[in-house]
């Protein structure tokens, strides 16, 4: 249930609608607006209390029973755009935010050589993968805290701000320690536990679609983190399908459905999606065009030695040359890189 207060509505009256819901048991969201607070009213039990017992309260405008299994992610919570930042880089602005750097830090020189190549053609923010959650066991798992290590140094000789995943509950508090903004990957998009945990961390969340999931459970999983008080950029990365000629089906869709349903910046990364580097540029270009605040790209400064994703690896060659291709996109559309 959304509560609309009226504009310029007191603190008191505001004070007042939260002090109801909670002697009803209701648990309570308030979306701090520059003109008006909306409060979200969070409860198994919402079904079962009449709107007009808050309707009638001072400083009220409106109430709405939201029906979306997803409430905090809703356009009815926030019906303006919401804006992450981490360090100087917003997301969700005008300015189309590109992440990118290896899969999967392997050691200084190539982490380094790939955040210097990054940023001269233009990405801001850093990606690289200290925990490497893979199918086979017997595959490079990453280089966990050395890997974190490394990316916090390079952060600190690059300025730029770093991304990476996170895979367990527990771990949530050392990767955060190092990170300016948390991965949760497609595998873990409805670990609960996670994402619990990560929402009470001071990093805003990365949260990729689960290759299975529909964009309501992706939007409901979001609300795990916005519960905790946490910001959420969502990524779509291809979802599986019986198409076999790519790694997994964009779902180029999914970006302007969010926009409508979601208050929450959504970027795109067409690597994992493509699977193959000739592919990416033409994934990314489209994102852009469908309204994508963001790409997160993988960049190998030599993607034939990569220990993880070499093939879908763009070189720093490819992706300089991407990024003034996607300046061209972006300006046809009122946003600039």
């Amino acid at each position: 249930m959304i509560v609309e207060m009226k504009t310029g509505a007191s603190k008191e009256e505001v004070a007042a609608v939260v002090e109801k819901a909670r002697s009803l048991g209701l648990d309570v969201q308030l979306n701090l607006g520059t003109d008006k607070t909306v409060v979200a009213l969070l409860g198994s039990n919402t079904g079962q209390i009449p709107t007009d017992i808050f309707a009638v309260l001072p400083g009220v405008e409106s109430v709405t029973r939201i029906m979306k299994p997803y409430k905090l992610a809703s356009r009815e919570f926030k019906p303006g755009d919401s804006k992450v930042t981490c360090g100087d880089v917003e997301i969700g602005g005008k300015r189309i935010i590109v992440m990118a750097g290896p899969c999967a830090v392997e050691n200084e020189k190539q982490l380094f050589d790939a955040a210097v190549a990054v940023r001269k053609a233009g990405a801001r923010v850093l990606r690289g993968g200290a925990f490497k959650p893979r199918t086979s066991p017997f595959s490079f798992q990453g280089l966990r805290k050395a890997g974190l290590e490394l990316l916090a140094k390079v952060r600190k000789e690059t300025g730029m701000p770093v991304v990476t995943e996170v895979v367990e509950p527990k771990d949530v508090k050392l990767v955060s320690s190092y990170a300016d903004l948390l991965q949760i990957g497609s595998r873990n998009m409805q670990n609960y536990a996670l994402l619990t945990n990560a929402g009470r961390s001071s990093c805003p969340v990365v949260l990729k679609r689960g290759f299975s999931c529909t964009i309501t459970e992706w939007l409901t999983a979001a609300d795990y983190l916005l519960a905790e008080g946490n910001s959420v950029v969502l990524c779509e990365r291809g979802i599986r399908t019986f198409e076999d000629s790519v790694r997994f089906s964009l779902d180029i869709s999914a970006v302007p459905v969010l926009k409508k349903s979601s208050h929450l910046p959504v970027i795109v990364d067409p690597s994992h999606a493509a699977g193959h580097y000739s592919l990416v540029p033409a994934i990314a270009k489209a994102a852009v065009a469908a309204g994508a605040d963001g790409l997160l790209i993988e960049v190998h400064p030599n993607p034939k030695e990569a220990l993880v994703d070499g093939l879908q690896s763009l070189s720093p060659s490819d992706f300089t040359r991407l990024m003034k291709e996607l300046k061209v996109v972006a300006e046809s559309v009122g946003r600039y890189i």
